[in-house]
């Protein structure tokens, strides 16, 4: 009699226990989806994007500005010294009237002078850019190449020239995948039992890929 209140009791504390971790196993697992899922199915389309970028046809567009430095602003490029290392930032003064003039951030951006032009380049996700500035005569020369939609979802992808804030949101989404799969996979472990392709479609999903790199790449 005893035995059987105690098999009765074990088996009572073994429910609970699934019930716990099935309970917050469910509730991590959809909070993780639902934080990585607009990345998810972005990263998904632009993976496919990619593997075909040269399929996809890009047609780049070029851009420029054209004007001048103000004669007051010109002395303040003359007076930097072009031979310092670390190479000095654009003037404060210049990198104001370049973003009120042309809409353009150069602070803080590296620059490479010369004794006739500085010239800065600015990438960006999607095509690219470049400012450059004659330090006599002061023509000011601001092109920009863009290649397109999917050339710039292609390189957010692979977080390229897409700054700081954008590669913490990558680093946050991939802990959120993170959490989804590990969470999925201990869901899997707990059905397992009553679902017998569990094993066998878990271990296709690692053994399909090992291959391809074995056999397949080289």
């Amino acid at each position: 009699m005893a035995g059987a209140v105690g098999k009765v009791a074990g088996d009572v504390a073994a429910q609970s226990r699934r019930a716990f971790w099935l309970k917050h196993l469910h509730q991590w697992h959809w909070v993780s989806s639902a934080l990585c899922l607009i990345a998810m199915l972005g990263f998904a389309i632009t993976g496919i994007t990619l593997n075909h970028a040269g399929a996809i046809e890009a047609k780049p567009v070029v851009t420029e500005q054209r004007t001048s430095l103000p004669e007051a602003l010109r002395p303040a490029l003359a007076a930097v010294d072009d031979t310092a290392r670390p190479a000095p930032p654009v003037p404060a003064a210049v990198a104001d009237w370049i973003a009120d003039t042309l809409g353009v951030t150069v602070a803080g951006r590296p620059v490479e002078w010369s004794a006739e032009e500085i010239y800065i380049s600015l990438p960006r996700p999607g095509g690219d850019a470049w400012l450059s500035i004659d330090r006599e005569s002061g023509a000011v020369l601001h092109e920009v190449t863009d290649r397109g939609w999917v050339s710039y979802f292609n390189d957010l992808h692979k977080g390229r020239n897409t700054g700081p804030a954008w590669a913490w949101f990558i680093d946050i989404a991939a802990g959120a995948c993170l959490v989804f799969c590990l969470t999925g996979l201990f869901l899997l472990q707990m059905h397992a039992r009553n679902r017998p392709t569990t094993w066998p479609l878990v271990g296709l999903g690692l053994v399909a890929p090992l291959l391809l790199m074995i056999l397949l790449i080289h």
